[in-house]
């Protein structure tokens, strides 16, 4: 497995125009790849995220089973006399995961639920719209994922509800694209809402904290979504 870093020049307009679409971003991180990709039903998959730091800081992550190119990306959306970008061995990190270490983590995800106005009305995917109902959303994911987010001390907590856990929800986006059935060849509007959450957690599960790492969180995956990384807590 590999972890892939990319800085992207947001000065330039191709870097634009993959910023502006997850359609046209996927499309970029899977033209990496000179080997036959697995398939969605895949134990392992692509995931990739954008972190916008700053307007001048924006970093695409990529994991991946195949090490990745990206001079497509340098010569479209980088800076191609003077930067690259930076792919790690992402096997050791996961392989020394342990039962009860505490990590900071990094999510972009999908949060949904489903719901039907009425009995007789198949039940509908549907956004999570408030931080309460998003962050509710990863907090059921949990323990099947193999970790736990850490509770906030009760000395620390600043609010009487909402602020339980060390866990943050931000950069909300709408997006909205066509999307044509292969079987059918219809075309069909899809919204999509994504959130970014930054917290610290607790490995509860190594095996199932490494799939969660590797085949990501939720839906939305081909659209940056379900790639979580973590990072030493300071």
């Amino acid at each position: 497995m590999f972890l892939t870093r990319f800085r992207v020049n947001t000065a330039r307009m191709g870097s634009r125009n993959l910023l502006s679409s997850p359609q046209h971003m996927h499309a970029a991180v899977m033209s990496s790849f000179a080997g036959a990709l697995p398939s969605a039903e895949s134990d392992s998959r692509v995931l990739w995220r954008l972190d916008r730091n700053t307007k001048a800081e924006v970093l695409l992550f990529i994991v991946s089973e195949e090490r990745p190119d990206l001079t497509h990306l340098v010569e479209q959306a980088g800076w191609p006399t003077t930067a690259s970008w930076q792919t790690y061995d992402y096997k050791a990190f996961l392989d020394g995961l342990s039962l009860g270490t505490t990590w900071a983590f990094r999510l972009t995800a999908n949060p949904i639920h489903h719901v039907r106005r009425t009995p007789d009305e198949p039940r509908k995917r549907t956004a999570h719209r408030t931080p309460r109902h998003q962050m509710g959303w990863l907090l059921k994911q949990q323990e099947n994922a193999g970790f736990k987010i850490l509770e906030t001390p009760a000395e620390r907590r600043r609010l009487p509800q909402g602020d339980e856990h060390q866990l943050t929800v931000r950069d909300e986006r709408r997006h909205r694209f066509s999307k044509t059935e292969l079987t059918t060849g219809k075309v069909n509007e899809v919204p999509l809402v994504t959130v970014t959450f930054d917290g610290r957690l607790e490995v509860t599960d190594p095996v199932a904290l490494r799939r969660t790492l590797t085949s990501g969180l939720g839906k939305a995956k081909a659209y940056g979504c379900g790639l979580m990384t973590l990072a030493q807590a300071g």
